[in-house]
């Protein structure tokens, strides 16, 4: 049988950590792995998070098997987290507990290929990577709508014109914040838009909130979120406490599922149960109750969140300042005004490979580098290198 398994190349991105770790020099970057570091290099675990497991430790609750639908308490925070206090929202959905946010998508994904198998999902170009398998695995059609800056910010009208062959029923995957790779934020007017888009085509929003916080802020983040809500029949949410709570390996996440009442929404529990129980029967109980410790009382955290979200602002504004100091080209301006954890460099695959084998600057072959990622030391370093690398090819584009 072993013998007859297709070949399969290594997953880029795990390839290229796998090669920073390698690498024996001591100024090197890791700009690759999408998660927070500290002034220290370090992912650190919030101080609320300690506090509520050590809570959760004292209590000693029994590791008996919870339901398919994970913890009650935790999905019921994650709501008012991701809807606020409305009552006209928070009577609407579903939620139950996913291995993290990429299982949350996985679930969302099935849901639709259960209900209309011939639907297409449209994603952003530039996406994140893996929503392409995800949402290709229960057999759905997928395409793409440009995702590009203009003079004003997103470019609304390539998105809106690539999304006008979408049938209804179609989903089309929208960034709550901090778009991954790009940065790019929509801002309210183009909220405004894409959801009236959406409702007067019958397309279902699918909202993979990822960096809640990450933004402007764990409410202002939630804006978009809930306006494509309060005008759209149906919405798809897939949402995640890796970075914001800082539980990455726990695989904490919310699937969420809106419908016009409580009566539309009658079949989607026992169908996402079922698909679950089909993957892997039900989801981890540390991580959820760690969540919903502090989803009960959130003060402390979302003060951390807060923090957080500074600074990495505040290694974007330097690393904008440092990238003038150093002469670098007009085309880096947008890395100081871009939003959350990611950008996109305006490089190629053979600068990116520059960065590695000169720099020892490991981003992704598309460009992508993690700002959260980096340390206030690194950010000099980091300018000189990214103006060196493009200058041979801004060079080369100008002959």
């Amino acid at each position: 049988m072993l013998a007859q398994l297709p070949p399969a190349s290594p997953d880029p991105l795990w390839s290229l950590i796998s090669a920073y770790r390698a690498d024996p020099r001591p100024e090197r970057m890791d700009l690759v792995v999408g998660m927070y570091r500290d002034e220290s290099g370090t992912t650190p675990v919030p101080d609320a998070v300690r506090a509520a497991e050590t809570r959760l430790a004292e209590a000693g609750a029994s590791k008996a098997y919870r339901a398919l639908s994970g913890n009650a308490d935790f999905n019921a925070g994650m709501a008012r987290l991701l809807l606020g206090d409305a009552p006209a929202r928070l009577a609407r959905h579903y939620t139950m507990q996913s291995v993290g946010g990429t299982g949350a998508l996985r679930l969302l994904a099935e849901l639709v290929a259960c209900a209309t198998p011939k639907a297409t999902v449209w994603s952003s170009d530039p996406g994140y990577v893996n929503h392409r398998p995800l949402m290709t695995a229960p057999g759905l059609g997928f395409e793409t709508y440009r995702l590009r800056e203009a003079a004003q910010g997103l470019d609304m009208a390539a998105m809106l014109d690539d999304l006008a062959p979408a049938k209804p029923g179609d989903v089309v995957i929208l960034h709550g914040c901090c778009h991954n790779p790009t940065g790019i934020d929509m801002r309210p007017e183009h909220w405004a838009e894409v959801s009236a888009f959406c409702a007067r085509r019958g397309l279902i929003p699918l909202v993979d909130m990822a960096y809640q916080g990450f933004g402007d802020g764990m409410e202002a983040d939630a804006a978009g979120l809930r306006r494509v809500v309060d005008e759209n029949p149906t919405v798809l949410v897939a949402a995640s406490c890796s970075k914001n709570m800082g539980l990455y390996c726990e695989r904490t996440g919310a699937t969420m599922v809106l419908g016009e009442s409580p009566a539309a929404l009658s079949r989607v529990a026992p169908l996402l149960e079922r698909i679950a129980r089909a993957s892997y029967s039900m989801p981890p109980e540390h991580g959820a109750a760690v969540a919903a410790e502090i989803l009960a009382a959130p003060e402390a955290w979302l003060r951390e969140v807060e923090a957080m979200r500074r600074r990495v602002a505040h290694l974007r504004a330097a690393l904008g300042a440092a990238l003038r100091a150093e002469g670098a080209g007009a085309e880096f301006a947008a890395l100081e005004r871009q939003k959350g954890m990611f950008s996109l460099l305006p490089l190629g695959p053979e600068e990116m490979r520059r960065l590695r084998e000169d720099h020892a600057i490991y981003g992704t072959e598309t460009g992508r580098i993690n700002v959260a990622g980096l340390t206030a030391a690194q950010v000099g370093p980091l300018a000189r290198a990214l103006r060196q690398v493009a200058a041979p090819a801004r060079r080369a584009s100008a002959a």
